[in-house]
């Protein structure tokens, strides 16, 4: 039986320890995820389990929160704190970083922005993954790419000697990275920043307070595939021969005007998952769907 896990990462080991723990709890290989942590940084994973990978594809793209801890006044090659120091501001600099100067930094990097991977991230260039090409000692060009920040709001901030330490809370698209954040914040004003603190708190209508330890994986922490998919597409109920019309790849004629959205989770009458459903026209078709024993 299928269906989605929350985990609430740990620092210090990989997503991928977390799936390989997942797979020895739960019996089976297959488990995917819908977007990774860096060992560093803890908080929110989401697993599908089994026949539930395939929901995977619509939980990738779902926006995020974070809560971060922001050094300014140090860089580093990596863009957070497991990197080499690589720029150290001076006292006089950092200490000229005033509330307006901040303000204005950080609106920069709000809305609609155009931003720069990290050169240790995930990304694949030519095949291989941006970390393994940086960490080889190769230049790493990555393409900027538009993402959306829509919350970057300064907590708390703290003054060390010749740093800024800025608690944040970030909303934002999928696809941004919150080290860039740091590092861009850093180069704008003048002192350069790196991450040192990372926690995922939510993604998309999954947040970290609903999720399991690493120790406390089990079947019994699995959410049903109909509550996640309808929980993220919305619900498309369906009678039990519109359920085996889909099963079959059968149209559903003229429905398309009880379709609210272009795509849904149909539901049947007994609350399983037949299937995501998209418009097509004025009917309803399958964009994927789930075996009747799921």
């Amino acid at each position: 039986m299928g269906g989605i896990l929350l985990v609430d990462k740990p620092g210090g080991i990989t997503s991928h320890d977390v799936v390989a723990r997942a797979r020895r709890a739960m019996g089976t290989r297959k488990i995917g995820h819908a977007g990774t942590l860096d060992p560093m940084a803890t908080g929110l994973l989401v697993l599908g389990v089994d026949s539930a990978t395939r929901l995977l594809t619509y939980l990738v793209g779902l926006d995020k929160t974070y809560e971060a801890t922001i050094r300014l006044g140090v860089g580093t090659d990596s863009d957070d704190a497991d990197g080499t120091v690589t720029t150290t501001a001076d006292a006089e600099a950092v200490a000229a970083v005033d509330d307006e100067r901040l303000a204005a930094g950080i609106a920069d990097l709000t809305g609609a922005i155009s931003q720069v991977p990290s050169s240790v991230s995930a990304i694949k260039v030519n095949g291989r993954r941006a970390y393994d090409l940086a960490r080889a000692g190769e230049d790493v060009q990555l393409n900027a790419r538009a993402v959306t920040v829509s919350r970057f709001a300064v907590r708390e901030r703290r003054h060390g000697a010749g740093v800024i330490d800025l608690d944040v809370v970030v909303d934002c698209s999928s696809g941004t990275y919150i080290r860039a954040l740091a590092r861009d914040l850093g180069a704008a004003l003048g002192v350069g920043g790196h991450l040192t603190a990372l926690r995922r708190t939510r993604i998309g209508p999954f947040d970290v307070a609903d999720a399991v330890g690493v120790d406390d994986i089990s079947a019994e922490a699995l959410l049903p595939q109909a509550q996640v998919a309808a929980s993220v597409l919305g619900s498309f109920p369906v009678s039990a021969d519109e359920a085996r019309d889909l099963r079959h790849g059968k149209r559903l004629t003229g429905a398309a005007t009880r379709l609210t959205t272009e795509r849904a989770a149909a539901i049947d009458p007994e609350g399983r998952l037949v299937g995501i459903v998209e418009r097509r026209g004025d009917d309803v078709k399958s964009a994927m769907n789930v075996s009747e024993e799921n």
